[in-house]
């Protein structure tokens, strides 16, 4: 028979809803939605503009919205996502698990009691690492409240190893501790980038931006916010043709998103008339295009970047990429020289070196290393890593 699954989120997900749909042919599976995100909504968050995801979010799964009763609905505070129900629905739904994605959110935490007051299976899907930026004064109280709570709240489905430490730091046994890894539709990506060359669309954008077959592309793909860094992307950029001009000659660079800096990024090129393109933002259909056209992919994010899933998304358009050691898939996704670059200081001189590097050697990296971290991070893996968590505490509760 298959598990009956309960899931809660915030919103609907690009990355998530896809898996839902993998999942549902597996199991007996509702996921339940706490607030419905506007296209204003998304340009609040960071993204910049206004718009809608141009891939079906809401297809080939069972799913309901939750009434929000928040006097300040969204997703920037706790009390934002605010629904009762979803305590009622937990309680008489039989679930064999549920899976909660956080607990920053008052629904995640009515449905998180609910659960242990019904003896519900609980999981929490979080990818929280300890390099996360906090005053000294909060760390010490977080460590006093969440060691004294984590240990014993729910299971918890983690992507990676730095996950699994910052759950480790909190007291939580291992036994509690499942790997869940971090997934993409690479099936999608993989087949609109290699489409994408064949009928030339990547040669037509890297024309477009001024990129011959022999130049190298660099791109940087996100919110153009302090956390990711993107300044420091221009900055190591003006120091490698500074240091190394001959190597710079060859090298542009793309920005794609957009977000609070594009301003003061496209001021700072102006000032010192750099190679770089603005590519504003890029929808889901459209951004396999941009990957496979560029060659390699840099992530300079400082830790409150918890993942990174650009990475995977640039892995499965067959690209490499440099990630600051800071990023939370550092350690999981880079092998230096193999998947590509890990930049070990977050400074121009030393991101200029590892860009360097990978003018010189990106476009002769196998493809076995991608195409590994691309099995793992697929669908069909995270739908195969669920099951088998739960029947093995099925098994042995």
């Amino acid at each position: 028979m298959k598990p009956r699954l309960g899931i809660l989120l915030t919103h609907p997900v690009q990355y998530y809803s896809p898996w839902f749909r993998a999942l549902a042919q597996a199991s007996d599976l509702t996921v339940y939605y706490a607030h419905q995100q506007s296209a204003e909504g998304q340009a609040q968050a960071g993204f910049g503009t206004a718009f809608e995801w141009d891939v079906p979010l809401l297809d080939g799964y069972d799913w309901h919205w939750l009434t929000n009763v928040s006097r300040r609905p969204g997703l920037s505070h706790f009390n934002g996502c605010d629904t009762p129900e979803i305590a009622q629905i937990v309680r008489t739904g039989h679930f064999d698990a549920f899976i909660i994605f956080g607990w920053n959110k008052k629904s995640f935490i009515q449905a998180g009691w609910a659960c242990h007051r019904s003896g519900t299976p609980c999981f929490i899907r979080l990818d929280s690492q300890l390099a996360m930026q906090a005053s000294p004064l909060k760390r010490a109280i977080k460590r006093l409240v969440y060691s004294a709570i984590l240990p014993w709240a729910a299971h918890y489905l983690t992507p990676g190893v730095r996950s699994d430490a910052y759950l480790r730091h909190f007291g939580v046994p291992e036994r509690r501790i499942h790997r869940l890894p971090h997934m993409i539709d690479v099936d999608r990506f993989s087949a609109s980038a290699q489409a994408a060359r064949v009928s030339g669309e990547t040669a037509a954008l890297r024309a477009r931006h001024g990129a011959g077959d022999d130049d190298f592309v660099l791109l940087f793909a996100g919110k153009l916010l302090a956390r990711k860094r993107p300044g420091l992307v221009l900055e190591a950029l003006r120091w490698l043709r500074t240091s190394d001009p001959k190597a710079a000659a060859r090298l542009k660079v793309w920005l794609v998103g957009d977000g609070p800096l594009r301003g003061e990024l496209e001021a700072f090129t102006a000032q010192h008339a750099l190679p770089v393109s603005f590519l504003g933002f890029v929808n889901q259909s459209a951004i396999p295009t941009a990957y496979a056209a560029a060659d390699c992919l840099v992530l300079p994010s400082n830790g409150e970047e918890t993942w990174g899933l650009v990475v995977n998304e640039s892995f499965a358009c067959g690209r490499p990429a440099i990630v600051s050691i800071e990023a939370g898939c550092a350690p999981d996704l880079i092998e230096d020289g193999v998947t590509g670059w890990t930049l070990r200081h977050p400074d121009a001189d030393a991101l200029a070196k590892v860009m360097a590097t990978a003018l010189r050697d990106a476009r002769r990296l196998p493809n076995q290393g991608l195409a590994a971290k691309n099995l793992a991070g697929s669908y069909s893996t995270g739908v195969a890593s669920l099951l088998e968590t739960l029947s093995t505490l099925k098994a042995n509760p």
